[in-house]
């Protein structure tokens, strides 16, 4: 929260004028939001990524196709090309979030932390229209991302005037965009596709699309749920389910996972992020590590595998191993305990040993680790709010989502960086994992 009087770094006003997107220099966070929005609008139906895009642009380098005596118009100079385009990129990337890391003060890293609702963010009743509540809400608390629900939904003109005013309040404060999320999987599971206000095309639950044992319908489902969301301002789908149902009895999963086999659960999960990537939508894989051996669901409370590590390696986590290995921008950890493990029945989105010592160290991910949401039971009912966004960030999680009471979260969690509970290492180094996968959004500087 930042406080009337609050000494603050100053911005830089033209901070982004020295970062070059595809021959244009980009002035004015406001421009970059709308070179934003124009990008990903005008992508239609190409279905490439932002680092074939950038690749594209720059194609133009070298018109004869040599480069060193060797002929690159081939898949070889191709490659090639690629991915010095992506390694550019990703330095341009990591540059610009360095630098706008470098003007933020500790309070507003914190707040970028997390993703809540509307309602969360100005404490007020359901939020259909982004008016000056939200503008204001945002000028104090400068959070990472919204997530919204049906409720907040009523047509496709009302959604689209509410994302981009909510995009447009926060790059006219703080310069950083944010994530917009929501539910999408597909079958029952979709905030928009199950409206009756949206006519979108209708997706198929996972259960179904794994059964045909088709990735391209895996494909196809992250498709055409990227190409509506994106249209509608949202860039980030808390999906796919990539937990593989080896529990019959589970009650959480059921037809929300592509099925009982890891390696067809890890097709189709990247299959449907690619189709989700094709356009411009991040997709963020569930519930590590792996919601299917579950008793018990964790929206109401406990929730525990009885299994070790050697045990969910050989099923569960294989489809979290492949997103950790292609390195996706986002996992989500679930709420579930793993008492043979830990020997407690602390969740794992709590848990150090599992988030920062299993996920982060030995999987080697290097992405955001994001929270399911801790007004679940399985949270709410154990741990204050304060307590379980400080337990989740000093267990190894980037953002926090929807904690029960948001302001008692925040508030707790700069009170930990204020006593050194948390080192400010720590929080730049979470804070600096958000900025750089939000520079990577639709290939633009956002």
């Amino acid at each position: 929260m930042i406080k009337k009087g609050q000494s603050r770094k100053k911005r830089e006003p033209k901070a982004w004028s020295k970062y070059m997107i595809g021959g244009t220099v980009v002035l004015t966070a406001g421009i970059v939001c709308v070179c934003l929005i124009g990008l990903v609008r005008s992508r239609g139906k190409e279905h490439l990524s932002s680092e074939r895009l950038w690749s594209r642009e720059r194609g133009n380098d070298s018109e004869n196709g040599l480069q060193g005596g060797k002929d690159t118009n081939g898949a070889e100079g191709q490659e090639s090309r690629d991915r010095m385009a992506e390694e550019q990129d990703a330095g341009r990337q990591t540059e610009w979030a360095r630098e706008i890391l470098d003007q933020m003060t500790m309070e507003e890293k914190a707040a970028q932390l997390f993703i809540i609702t509307p309602e969360q963010l100005t404490g007020g009743s359901q939020v259909t229209v982004a008016d000056e509540t939200i503008r204001e809400a945002l000028k104090q608390y400068p959070v990472g991302g919204l997530i919204y629900f049906s409720g907040n939904l009523v047509d496709p003109a009302q959604l689209k005037e509410m994302t981009s005013h909510t995009q447009a309040y926060a790059m006219e404060h703080s310069g950083i965009p944010l994530f917009l999320s929501i539910d999408e999987e597909g079958g029952d599971i979709a905030r928009i596709g199950t409206h009756e206000g949206f006519q979108v095309e209708q997706v198929s639950a996972m259960a179904e699309i794994g059964a045909s044992g088709d990735w391209a319908m895996a494909y196809d489902a992250g498709n055409t749920i990227g190409t509506y969301l994106r249209e509608y301002g949202i860039n980030v789908d808390i999906a796919p389910d990539a937990d593989v149902l080896t529990n019959p009895d589970n009650t959480v999963v059921k037809t929300r996972s592509f099925g009982t086999d890891p390696e067809l659960v890890t097709k189709m999960s990247l299959a449907y992020l690619d189709g989700l990537t094709g356009q411009g939508v991040y997709g963020v894989p569930k519930h590590f590590p792996g919601h299917g051996a579950t008793k018990g669901d964790s929206h109401q409370g406990y929730a525990y595998a009885d299994k070790t590590w050697e045990e969910l390696e050989k099923t569960d986590l294989v489809p979290f191993y492949a997103m950790a290995e292609r390195q996706v921008p986002f996992i989500m950890a679930g709420h579930i305990s793993l008492p043979r493990i830990t020997g407690e029945d602390v969740p794992c989105s709590l848990s150090g040993e599992a988030l920062q010592g299993y996920l982060r160290e030995k999987m080697g991910y290097e992405g955001i680790i994001i929270t399911d949401a801790l007004n679940m039971g399985a949270i709410q009912e154990h741990y204050p709010s304060g307590q379980a966004a400080v337990m989740a960030f000093k267990a190894g999680a980037d953002m926090l989502l929807m904690p029960a009471d948001f302001h008692a979260a925040y508030e707790e969690v700069v009170r930990a960086v204020r006593d050194g509970e948390i080192s400010v290492e720590r929080l730049d180094g979470s804070v600096l994992r958000i900025l750089k996968v939000k520079a990577g959004l639709s290939g633009s500087f956002s």
